[in-house]
């Protein structure tokens, strides 16, 4: 990174250590109105920071603004950040002459043998590890906002006790805090939770959370993306196969899940042998190769499906459609040989760049390289990483490194996909495997008539249809492209002697392939129409006495909000062609 960008936001460590700086800003804040209260932990988080209280009382939003006011009073005396170190034991007296017994946890659990680092502000000292900005002065204090109180249990254990954790956010200039402000109260307008109600797309109850149910609009987007997916991957060669969403415990003890993943997977007994819902499809996947021997001339072999898993997910951690506990997962398996590696990876980026864009949406991506419990031959890695490189440099795309963050069984691309608000969704994945493979002995009889073992890519485009789902309806805020849209077009007769002309407009735009519906109640056109407004149609169609005298039909859209008079047969092709090139 250039020097001149090392200080700004566009440096993650730089925007971290100024976010952490001001989390304990926020702290001494804390202490000073209200020096009862006890000190937990307070890092910086992608969105800001966060701060843990253990408080004799509940936080306000009084206290918030309380405590903003102070902070900006701290960021105007300027502070030092002064470092220093002490032995263990002399660091946990310090704590406990402060009365600050979180402190003093964290402390017995460190090594007996290291230094523990504290940072002094003026009347106010945190144990840390760092770092932090050099004064207090170096924040803004009109870049500073609290944002709202969580309830959090002391080091993320329901046995301990519960906290109160103060958000907040921190931008350097005080246009970039209101622009971030700006696009959360969108965001909540746009909150996948409320449309997916408003529009009648799914629902989730008591009966069963995390597991949602998909009302009728909402299939009908759900079988609209499905249908689009089976095309694209049938135009780059895939196949498609379904496994069965139970298995015994032997398969997913070869596979490894049942030792490492258990804890998430949902299990059961039949005919006295343990079973288990699958979490995921690879092994089922493994299965279908095995079951027939393989020649070299069929690879690549690249196989699809659309696996409806289930996990086990904590109850706090559920979330609308973005996490849930059964999603279908749009997974393909691509077996190949070490030669065929970087071509693959080209087909893959290529099929996803034709679906993103579709969509409209850009992404950035990431490759996650080999961790330090890896399994397999390190030349096998580094081939593989060296592989993902080219692969992606030849495309012209870039990319970023994250150090060690591959899966134990090879490295992987993440594509990160940015929406209409600049949010980023981690969704697109390529995961090279060189180890389920070899734990199901999978085999090719190579040129030379020998057994040889594949390589394997793991990859996803959605990642998961439910929460691919909950993306596009706030990326495009409920007001889907008309070829993705549950209802494309609502007929509305003027009065009831409209109803028979309306009802032959429907017939035929039904019969060409469209999703129709007609307003027939006995209801004023302005508040049929603004009610079709508020379902986001995107075309609706208003039909009165004049419209039949001339034999036209007048034909709103939703973009633009204007009326146009012309013929049922140039709406349909009009129609035809926007569903055709998926237009946005």
């Amino acid at each position: 990174m250039s020097e001149d960008k090392k200080y700004t936001f566009e440096n993650p460590e730089y925007r971290d250590t100024y976010r952490h700086t001001v989390s304990h800003i926020l702290a001494q804040a804390v202490k000073r109105l209200y020096p009862e209260v006890k000190l937990a932990i307070g890092p910086a988080i992608e969105s800001g920071f966060y701060y843990d209280f253990d408080a004799p009382f509940s936080f306000t939003q009084e206290h918030l603004d309380a405590l903003e006011a102070e902070m900006k009073k701290i960021c105007k005396e300027k502070l030092p950040l002064e470092r220093f170190e002490l032995p263990r034991e002399q660091a946990i007296q310090f704590m406990q002459e402060r009365d600050e017994p979180y402190k003093v946890e964290l402390i017995r659990d460190l090594p007996a043998d290291v230094a523990i680092s504290f940072y002094k502000q003026g009347d106010f000292t945190d144990l840390c590890a760092g770092p932090h900005l050099d004064s207090t002065g170096r924040v803004k204090a009109n870049g500073i906002k609290l944002m709202n109180v969580t309830g959090a249990y002391w080091r993320g254990d329901s046995n301990n006790k519960m906290l109160q954790r103060v958000y907040g956010t921190a931008f350097p200039k005080k246009d970039e805090l209101e622009a971030y402000l700006n696009m959360l109260e969108e965001a909540k307008k746009r909150d996948h939770r409320r449309l997916g109600r408003e529009l009648g797309l799914f629902m989730l109850t008591e009966e069963g959370p995390g597991f949602p149910f998909f009302l009728p609009n909402g299939m009908t987007l759900k079988n609209t993306l499905i249908d689009y997916w089976r095309a694209v991957h049938k135009r780059y060669g895939y196949v498609e196969v379904q496994t069965p969403m139970i298995l015994n415990r032997q398969l997913w003890e070869r596979s490894g899940h049942w030792g490492h993943y258990k804890q998430n997977m949902y299990t059961t007994v039949i005919d006295k042998e343990d079973y288990a819902i699958k979490p995921m499809n690879c092994p089922g996947g493994m299965l279908v190769y095995q079951s027939q021997p393989h020649s070299y001339r069929e690879l690549p072999l690249r196989v699809g499906e659309l696996g409806l898993v289930h996990r086990h997910e904590l109850s706090g951690a559920l979330h609308g459609l973005f996490r849930v506990r059964c999603f279908t997962q749009d997974d393909a398996h691509i077996f190949m040989t070490w030669e065929q590696m970087k071509d693959e990876i080209k087909s893959v980026v290529r099929l996803f760049d034709e679906v993103y864009s579709t969509f409209g949406l850009t992404y950035e991506i990431e490759l996650s390289t080999m961790p330090d419990d890896h399994m397999g031959d390190e030349k096998d890695w580094a081939f593989a990483q060296q592989t993902l490189k080219e692969a992606i440099a030849e495309m012209g795309k870039g990319y970023v490194v994250n150090e060690g963050d591959g899966a134990f069984y090879g490295p992987k691309l993440d594509f990160h996909l940015a929406d209409s608000l600049g949010r980023t969704w981690q969704c697109g994945t390529i995961q090279l495997d060189m180890q389920l493979p070899e734990r199901f002995a999978l085999e090719y009889t190579g040129a030379d008539g020998e057994k040889h073992r594949p390589v394997m890519i793991h990859r996803v485009v959605f990642g998961s249809i439910e929460r691919f789902i909950g993306i596009l309806t706030e990326h495009f805020a409920g007001a889907f492209p008309t070829w993705l849209a549950p209802e494309q077009v609502r007929v509305m007769p003027m009065t009831d002697r409209n109803i028979a002309c309306s009802q032959e407009v429907v017939d035929q735009l039904t019969a060409a392939g469209f999703r129709v519906t007609m307003d027939a109640r006995n209801e004023k056109i302005g508040y049929k129409i603004r009610e079709a407004q508020v379902h986001k149609v995107p075309y609706m169609i208003v039909i009165g006495d004049k419209d039949e005298d001339k034999g036209v039909i007048s034909v709103r859209e939703r973009k633009s909000g204007e009326t146009t008079q012309m013929e049922l047969a140039e709406f349909i092709e009009k129609l035809s062609y926007e569903v055709k090139e998926k237009l946005r």
